[in-house]
C-alpha cells in the first residue's frame, strides 16, 4: 500500500508569492564537521536497522506531490526497538548517555500512531535545557490526540536535553549547545554523540520535524516560524500554522533543522517567547499553530480557520548596543515600526548619560532583549524588514550595528535555535 503523505490543497494565500519565486531545488546536503553528511549517516542507520530487525528509513516523498486523502489502515512504528501499534498511544525511554558514575539518563518519548495511514510528524522541544514553553507545547498537544481519530502519528520529545533540563541550563553539561552538533557522530564528543542517537533512533523515523524554542539569555520572541524558504517542502509546512508570522531563516549547520532537512526531513523552527519561565500565551500560540498544522496536513478531522495570514520577512537585522549600560525598551514585541523610530535607550546608571537605538529600517519588531544591563555588542531589537514582495535574491544588509540573520557565528549570542 502506498504511504499517504501531505497535502499541500489548503494553502494559505499570503505564502504564495514564496512559493511561486522559491520552489527551486533542496537544498544540497552538506558535509558535518563529523565528516560525512546527514544523508550518509542516515543510511548507516537504515542498514544497521535492517540488521537489528527494525523498521528502514521510508523513502522520502516530496511533500507537494503527496496528499493524506486516502483511508488506509496505518502501519505499525518500531522506534526504540517497540511496536507502536496502530490506533494506540505508547511512552517510550530515549537514553542517549549515562552519568558520570554510570546511571542512564533517559528521556521520555511520546508516540500516536493514528488508526488510519498519513505521514509522521516529530515534535522537539528543550533542545536548549532551560526553553520551557516548548515542553508545555508538547504535552498538550500529545495528550489532546485521538489515535483512533488520527492519520498518521505524531512523535513527541518533550525534552531533548535532559542534562540542561535539570541544570536550568541552555547548555550540557560541558557547555556545549546540542544544537550545533546534528547530525552527531558516535564516536565524538559527548554532545555529538547525544545528537548521533537522537537523530538515528528518532528523526529518522520521521516524515517532518517541528522543533520548539524560545529566546535565550533574557531574550523573548514574538511567536514565528523560522524556515527555510527555498525549500518547497518546507513552504509547505510553514503554510499550515495558521496566524504565524514567517522569517526566512537558513539554518546553520548542525542545528537539528539543518540536519534534518538535509537527510529529506522538512523541518522547520517554531520560536515562541523567552527562556527560564512558562508563558502561558506564547504556549497557547504555538499549540493551536500546531494543531491548525495537524488539520491542515489531513491528519486530524477537525475544521480550524484561525485569523489572518501573517506576514512574511525576507529579512532581518538585529539592532546591537553600541554602548553599555541600562536598556530601557520604548517598544514591545510585535511592535510596528517606521525607518527612524526609537526603539529605546541605553542610560549610563553613573553619570546619566543615555543613547538611543533607532530602527533603520521599516517593520516589525520580532525579537528583543528584556530590560536589563547590555554590554557593547549586544543584540537587543529584532526587526523583520517590511518588504512588498519577496526579493529577486536574498542578499545580506551591511550596516553598521545590524547583524543580518543568517550571517553570524555557531552562537548568535544565543538569540535563536
Amino acid at each position: 500500500m502506498t504511504r499517504p503523505k501531505f497535502s499541500t490543497r489548503y494553502l494559505p494565500f499570503a505564502v504564495a508569492p514564496a512559493v511561486a519565486l522559491l520552489c527551486g531545488s533542496l537544498v544540497a546536503t552538506a558535509v558535518e564537521k563529523t565528516g560525512a553528511s546527514p544523508a550518509e549517516i542516515v543510511a548507516e542507520t537504515a542498514a544497521a536497522g535492517d540488521a537489528a530487525g527494525h523498521n528502514a528509513k521510508i523513502p522520502f516523498v516530496h511533500l507537494a506531490d503527496a496528499v493524506t486523502t486516502a483511508e488506509g489502515i496505518a502501519k505499525t512504528l518500531t522506534i526504540l526497538g517497540t511496536e507502536i501499534h496502530p490506533g494506540s498511544y505508547q511512552r517510550l525511554s530515549w537514553t542517549a548517555t549515562e552519568l558520570f558514575e554510570g546511571v542512564p539518563v533517559s528521556a521520555p518519548i511520546l508516540v500516536v500512531n493514528g488508526k488510519l495511514s498519513g505521514p509522521t510528524l516529530c515534535l522537539t522541544a528543550a533542545i536548549h535545557g532551560d526553553e520551557l514553553n516548548g515542553i508545555e507545547m508538547v504535552r498538550r498537544v500529545m495528550h489532546n490526540l485521538d489515535p483512533e481519530k488520527l492519520s498518521g502519528a505524531v512523535v513527541g520529545v518533550p525534552i531533548v536535553n535532559l542534562l540542561g533540563f535539570r541544570r536550568g541550563s541552555r547548555y550540557l553539561p560541558d557547555r556545549r549547545d546540542l544544537n550545533r552538533f546534528f547530525p552527531g557522530n558516535p564516536t565524538g564528543s559527548s554532545a555529538s554523540r547525544i545528537a548521533h542517537s537522537f537523530f538515528t533512533e528518532i528523526v529518522v523515523h520521521c516524515d517532518a520535524l517541528i522543533d520548539l524554542h524560545t529566546g535565550s539569555f533574557e531574550r523573548a520572541n514574538l511567536p514565528q516560524l523560522r524556515a527555510d524558504l527555498r525549500n518547497p517542502d518546507v513552504v509547505t509546512l510553514t503554510q499550515g500554522f495558521g496566524a504565524t508570522v514567517i522569517l526566512h531563516s537558513e539554518p546553520a549547520e548542525g542545528t537539528l533543522r539543518f540536519a534534518a532537512t538535509a537527510a529529506g526531513i522538512p523541518s522547520v523552527t517554531l520560536e515562541a517567547g523567552g527562556p527560564s519561565e512558562l508563558e502561558l500565551a506564547e504556549v497557547k500560540h504555538g499549540v493551536k499553530g500546531i494543531e491548525t498544522l495537524l488539520n491542515t496536513l489531513g491528519m486530524v478531522k477537525k475544521i480550524r480557520l484561525w485569523g489572518e495570514a501573517e506576514p512574511i520577512y525576507y529579512r532581518s537585522i538585529w539592532v546591537r548596543a553600541n554602548r553599555g549600560g541600562i536598556l530601557l525598551a520604548d517598544v514591545t514585541l510585535g511592535s510596528s515600526v517606521r525607518q527612524g523610530d526609537l526603539l529605546g535607550t541605553i542610560t549610563d546608571p553613573i553619570n546619566n548619560a543615555s543613547t538611543k537605538l533607532y530602527s533603520p529600517y521599516s517593520g516589525r519588531i520580532i525579537g528583543m532583549a528584556r530590560n536589563q544591563v547590555v554590554m557593547p555588542g549586544f543584540a537587543v531589537f529584532h526587526v523583520g524588514i517590511q518588504s512588498d514582495e519577496a526579493p529577486a535574491e536574498f542578499t545580506d544588509i551591511d550596516a553598521t550595528g545590524l547583524e543580518p540573520e543568517g550571517e553570524t557565528d555557531d552562537y548568535v549570542d544565543g538569540m535563536s535555535e
